[in-house]
């Protein structure tokens, strides 16, 4: 058996990238949550923060799909 050593570090590297970026995205989502929260608690409205919190979940549940979509194909 010969394994791939190049294959298996690009591997390593793009998942490690995507793991890092979705974890990115996840707490931006939470911090314009929070937002949302600081502005309620203030009287003020936060709709940009909110909505884009929204995004970003999406974005990530986007990302988890895909990757689900790749591992069954």
């Amino acid at each position: 058996m010969k394994i791939d050593w190049a294959a298996l570090g690009s591997v390593f590297g793009v998942s490690l990238v995507v793991t890092v970026a979705l974890v990115g995205l996840f707490t931006l989502g939470i911090t314009g949550l929070s937002r949302r929260e600081r502005a309620v608690a203030q009287g003020d409205s936060a709709s940009l923060a909110v909505t884009g919190a929204y995004a970003c979940f999406a974005a990530c549940a986007a990302a988890v799909a895909y990757g689900i979509y790749l591992i069954v194909a």
